[in-house]
């Protein structure tokens, strides 16, 4: 939806370069869900720093909703300015949560193939080192 994009660009440049509260400084919006009637938004966003940090980047980007949505009515043009509400994407923090334990296994998984690579290497070298001392022995027994 055209409003939901609008609505997210005023709010992520507001943050960069108009918002003074250094709680909602590290906020990022990853996206935003407006009502069929254009009367409510909600605005997900992700910050990192765990939880306490989320709650008060929140608790910065809730005392400034009303910046925002000035911000938005200059830039929507619609009967009503939607009213914004912020919540934290827990969607995102999922998303982040699978890649980090896919990326952990796959490290893993390499680190076994490295592993099991290496006890071949060594095999091969000790059957080499079987074979010279063979060859040794026959030599020994000649120049007898």
């Amino acid at each position: 939806m055209k409003a939901a994009e609008a609505i997210r660009e005023v709010v992520a440049t507001s943050i960069l370069t108009d918002l003074k509260d250094p709680r909602a400084r590290s906020a990022t919006i990853t996206r935003v869900e407006v009502s069929e009637d254009m009367r409510q938004a909600k605005v997900y966003f992700m910050t990192l720093g765990g939880e306490s940090k989320e709650r008060l980047v929140l608790r910065g980007l809730q005392s400034a909703a009303g910046f925002f949505q000035q911000k938005c009515a200059k830039r929507i043009d619609s009967r009503y300015t939607p009213t914004l509400q912020f919540f934290i994407d827990e969607g995102m923090k999922n998303l982040i949560a699978v890649s980090q334990v896919l990326a952990d296994e796959r490290a893993e998984a390499e680190r076994k193939e490295a592993e099991e690579n290496s006890d071949l290497d060594d095999d091969e070298v000790d059957e080499d080192d079987e074979s010279d001392d063979v060859d040794e022995e026959e030599e020994d027994s000649e120049r007898k």
